[in-house]
């Protein structure tokens, strides 16, 4: 019986990567920064502590919005945005992200 449950193959879809993410690490200006990549988010994100430390250039938000699902007691107000230069290993790229109070890591990437 134990055996036969053992060889069992799961009914789930193992290729489906459309809920999962990828928790990495990256460089920005020569530091060290977490990333996740969300395949079921739609915007990117940055940490208003990195942007702090590495005293990053905030730009304005051309569309200013609220977010409610981070912070539970209040709506957000999402007014800034960030360029941000990182790389991973020898990939390297620039992305628009929006400034927000997480701590789950420095950036994080939706689908594009």
């Amino acid at each position: 019986m134990i055996r036969r449950l053992l060889n069992n193959k799961s009914s789930f879809p193992l290729n489906d990567q459309r809920e999962n993410i990828f928790h990495t690490r990256c460089e920005v200006l020569n530091n060290t920064c977490s990333l996740i990549i969300d395949s079921g988010s739609c915007c990117n994100c940055c940490s208003t502590r990195l942007v702090k430390k590495l005293n990053l250039t905030l730009l304005p938000h051309p569309k200013p919005y609220k977010l409610h699902w981070l912070n539970v007691d209040r709506d957000l107000k999402v007014e800034h945005q960030v360029k941000v230069k990182f790389s991973i290993g020898k990939f390297k790229d620039k992305v628009l992200c929006d400034v927000i109070p997480m701590e789950a890591c420095h950036i994080l990437l939706g689908r594009p």
